[in-house]
C-alpha cells in the first residue's frame, strides 16, 4: 500500500497533472435522475395502481416504484446501488480537484474520515425521526456508504490492479463467509425471525445460505445492534436489511471508482466500449451466479451476485447518460436533473425532512379536496407531483444562488 501512495508513483503523477478538473455533466444528470427517483416516492404509484386494478400501465409504474420482496430487481431497487456507484465515480474527480488546490494526502485522509462519520451520523439521525429515542441502525444508504468510504478513499490512490484485487477479495471473501455459515435446521421457526408463514422466496439447497433473516448478516446484527441502547432487543429487520451489507456495497463503490477513473482518463472522449463491456459482463455474471444457485441476486442483503448485477446496470446507465449528453450533445433536457444532481445531499435531506410539512401545507392552503379533480384514485399522484415540484423549486433556488450542501 505504501508504494501506491508514493508521491512519485505514476498514478499519483497522473492525478497531479495540472489539468482543469471539469464537472462531468452526464454524471451529474445520472445522479439527479437517481435522486429524482428517490424523491418521487411521494407520487405513491403503487397506491395509484391499487386504485386501478387490471390496468397494466399503472401496475408497471407501481412495480417499478416498489422494492421487490426478495430476489430480482425493479427500477426502485437501483436507487441505492446507483447512488453508491456514483460516490465511486466522483472520487477521482474529487481527489484531482483537492490536489490541484494544494491538498495533501494527510488532510484529505482526515476529511475522508470526517465525511464517513458525518454520513453515518446523518443516516442514524434521519432514521431516528419520529422515534422516542435514537434509533441506531446502519443499513440505510448514507450509513452504508459512510462505513465503506475510508477504504474507498485509500483505493482511490491505488493502481488499477489493486482496485480490482480489492473488489475480488471483498466479494469472494464475503460470499465464502456466508457459504460457511450453517443454514437453519428443518424444524426452524421462521416466524421467530419475522419471515411470514406464506413466504414464497425460500431457497433450497446451497442457496439456502441467503434466505431471509436466518443468515450470517442477521446473526451479526443480533449481536452488534444490541450493543446500542434500544427500546427493545433487536431480533430481525422487517425488510431483511443488514449492517454487513456495507462490505459488498463497498464493492459497488469500487466499480464506480473504476468507471470514474476511465471517464476522467479518457476525457473529453467517452470510454463507451469499456462502459458497455463492463455493464454486460456485470449483468451476465450476476445472472449466472443467480441461476446456478451459487449466489442469488438479492438487493435487500446485497449479495455479491447483486453487487455484480446492479454494478453492471450502473455501468450501462453511465454509458447511456454519457452517450446522450456527451456524444450526441443533447444537454438542455438534462438541466432539471443537473439541478438535483449537483446538490444530492440537499435533495436527500429535503425529501426526508420536508415531506410531512409540504404535504400538510398544500392541504391546508389549497384545501383537502384540491387534488381530487380527477377522482380519488389519482389524488396521491397529483398531490405527490405538487410536493415533488416544491422540492425541485427549492433545489433550483439553491442552484441559482450557488448554495450546495456538501459533506
Amino acid at each position: 500500500m505504501q508504494a501506491t501512495l508514493n508521491p512519485a508513483s505514476p498514478a499519483r503523477d497522473s492525478i497531479r497533472a495540472p489539468q482543469p478538473v471539469a464537472r462531468n455533466i452526464a454524471v451529474d444528470a445520472y445522479r439527479g435522475w437517481v435522486m429524482l427517483l428517490m424523491m418521487a416516492e411521494v407520487l405513491e404509484l403503487a397506491r395509484v395502481a391499487h386504485a386501478f386494478p387490471g390496468n397494466w400501465f399503472w401496475a408497471f409504474l407501481g412495480y417499478n416504484q416498489t422494492h421487490v420482496e426478495w430476489a430480482g430487481c425493479s427500477l426502485h431497487d437501483m436507487i441505492q446501488p446507483s447512488f453508491s456507484f456514483l460516490v465511486g465515480v466522483a472520487l477521482p474527480y474529487s481527489i484531482a480537484s483537492r490536489l490541484a488546490k494544494g491538498g495533501t494526502f494527510g488532510k484529505m485522509w482526515a476529511h475522508a474520515i470526517w465525511r464517513s462519520f458525518l454520513l453515518i451520523a446523518l443516516g442514524i439521525f434521519l432514521r431516528s425521526m419520529y422515534s422516542p429515542r435514537t434509533y441506531f441502525t446502519f443499513e440505510d444508504t448514507l450509513t452504508q456508504i459512510g462505513l465503506g468510504y475510508p477504504l474507498l478513499f485509500l483505493l482511490g490512490f491505488c493502481k488499477p490492479r489493486w482496485q480490482w484485487t480489492a473488489l475480488a477479495a471483498i466479494l469472494t471473501g464475503y460470499w465464502l463467509a456466508w457459504a460457511l455459515y450453517p443454514v437453519p435446521g428443518s424444524g426452524f421457526n421462521w416466524q421467530s425471525v419475522g419471515v411470514p408463514a406464506n413466504w414464497q422466496h425460500f431457497y433450497p439447497g446451497f442457496a439456502a445460505h441467503w434466505n431471509k433473516n436466518a443468515n450470517l448478516g442477521n446473526a451479526f446484527d443480533q449481536w452488534f445492534l444490541n450493543l446500542f441502547p434500544r427500546s427493545h432487543p433487536f431480533v430481525f429487520n422487517d425488510g431483511g436489511y443488514l449492517t454487513l451489507s456495507f462490505i459488498p456495497t463497498l464493492g459497488t463503490m469500487i466499480l464506480g471508482l473504476v468507471a470514474g477513473r476511465w471517464l476522467r482518463a479518457s476525457a473529453p472522449r467517452i470510454p463507451m466500449q469499456r462502459l458497455l463491456i463492463a455493464g454486460v459482463i456485470g449483468v451476465a455474471a450476476g445472472l449466472l451466479l443467480h441461476f446456478t444457485g451459487i449466489c442469488p441476486v438479492v438487493k435487500r442483503i446485497w449479495t455479491p451476485g447483486w453487487t455484480l448485477f446492479s454494478g453492471g446496470v450502473c455501468f450501462l446507465f453511465t454509458a447511456a447518460f454519457s452517450w446522450v449528453i456527451d456524444v450526441k450533445g443533447y444537454r438542455k433536457w438534462a438541466f432539471p436533473l443537473v439541478v438535483i444532481g449537483v446538490n444530492s445531499i440537499a435533495a436527500y435531506m429535503i425529501a426526508h425532512l420536508f415531506e410531512r410539512f409540504t404535504f400538510s401545507s398544500l392541504r391546508i392552503h389549497l384545501g383537502p379536496n384540491a387534488f381530487r379533480i380527477f377522482g380519488p384514485g389519482l389524488e396521491p399522484l397529483l398531490l405527490g407531483a405538487a410536493v415533488l415540484l416544491t422540492y425541485w423549486i427549492i433545489l433550483h433556488w439553491m442552484y441559482k444562488r450557488k448554495l450546495f450542501l456538501k459533506i
